[in-house]
């Protein structure tokens, strides 16, 4: 099975419940790309208008490889659109508040699954019902932990939260990420190199963002909490999302395994290890369940005594050698983990599956999926389930 092949192959499409009209302080636009990630085109965005990161909002990011379609507020935004290779910014019109998650009602996607024999393609499309019916367990997926780098898998969010300030940042300055482009990867290089003489490092960079913080480093060397703080807004909230999605992953994988019967669970394989999926949930199964939710950790959740969960989340955070009180970035108060609840299942809406032949690959079938799910539910889980692959 292949998927992405091209960026038409994986389309989604924001659906959002904001009209823009003439008047308001922020301005509306519609972003449109392909081959681009979300933080990425919007540093573009900053860089050519001016924008300090902080009148920026936006709902969510979306896939580098695919065809996507978000929108975003500027504070105080020119009234004009911008274009480049692979990347579009159209100005809508004008809204009187930012632009937040909230406001995205659903993602639409169109998944295109390509070179499957005949056999394959009626699997998956056979499985697609199943889970149009009873749905995933709606896990973080791979997306979200491309900020999980070293030979351990580390986080850089569960060194913060030890107070490990230099080794978090280095490893945030220094460690490879697989589409690092060839600037970066000699950026990381230099860094790496001259880790601690900032003198130098300052000379062997070329201007921009880590430039600017060995500058700092370079007059207060043993400050790297400040340093950490000086990381784009943008890169230290994957930070935390990361480790605290990784968190919220294990504690509904112990929850499946609670609520499921050993012969309803399969493996659903991601980047961070194979956690537990369902098929063939009992009716009185499917009503519990589609009416659950688990809260995301932070030292600011207060669990009641009579949660039924409580025990559950308190182990997954104890097999850290942590304490949800454990859960913050102390002294930083830019830092810091999201309040809120996450529903259990993920259940796509308006499910349609087609076979035909592939053009792309002679002899083989491709299956088309066309499908809405909430906001910050992931197509590439129902992907996973349906054909058993990574």
């Amino acid at each position: 099975m292949k998927l992405k092949q091209q960026p038409d192959d994986f389309r989604v499409e924001e659906l959002t419940r904001v009209v823009p009209g003439p008047a308001g302080p922020f301005a509306f636009y519609r972003l449109e790309k392909r081959g681009w990630t979300t933080p990425d085109a919007l540093a573009l965005l900053r860089r050519r208008w001016d924008v300090r990161p902080d009148r920026l909002s936006c709902g969510g990011l979306k896939d580098r490889h695919a065809h996507t379609i978000q929108f975003l507020t500027v504070l105080r935004g020119p009234r004009r659109s911008l274009r480049q290779q692979g990347v579009a910014f159209e100005y809508l019109g004008q809204v009187a508040e930012a632009y937040a998650s909230t406001d995205i009602l659903a993602n639409r996607f169109a998944v295109t699954l390509r070179s499957l024999s005949a056999e394959e393609a009626e699997g998956a499309k056979r499985e697609f019902g199943v889970v149009a019916d009873e749905g995933v367990p709606n896990y973080f997926d791979d997306q979200r932990f491309g900020s999980v780098t070293g030979p351990g898998g580390e986080f850089i969010a569960r060194l913060l939260v030890r107070g490990r300030f230099e080794e978090a940042l280095r490893l945030a300055l220094t460690a490879p990420y697989e589409h690092d482009r060839a600037a970066q990867k000699e950026e990381k290089r230099v860094l790496a190199d001259c880790w601690g003489r900032w003198e130098e490092c300052k000379a062997r960079l070329p201007p921009g963002h880590a430039r600017s913080l060995v500058e700092y480093l370079r007059g207060h060397p043993d400050d790297f909490r400040g340093a950490v703080v000086r990381l784009r807004p943008e890169l230290r909230g994957l930070y935390l999302s990361a480790y605290q999605s990784h968190l919220w992953n294990r504690m509904l994988a112990r929850l499946m395994e609670r609520l499921c019967r050993p012969g309803q669970l399969r493996p659903l394989r991601l980047r961070m290890g194979a956690l537990p999926a369902h098929a063939g949930l009992d009716p009185g199964q499917r009503r519990a369940m589609a009416e659950l939710t688990l809260p995301l950790p932070t030292a600011r959740l207060k669990l009641a005594p009579e949660d039924p969960h409580a025990d559950l989340i308190r182990e997954v955070i104890a097999e850290e050698g942590l304490e949800l009180r454990d859960l913050q970035v102390r002294g930083v108060r830019e830092l810091f983990f999201s309040r809120g609840e996450r529903a259990v299942l993920c259940v796509p809406q308006g499910a349609r599956a087609a076979v035909a032949d592939d053009e792309r690959h002679r002899g083989r079938r491709k299956l088309v999926l066309n499908f809405d799910l909430p906001r910050g539910a992931y197509a590439t889980l129902v992907v996973k389930r349906i054909t058993g692959e990574e």
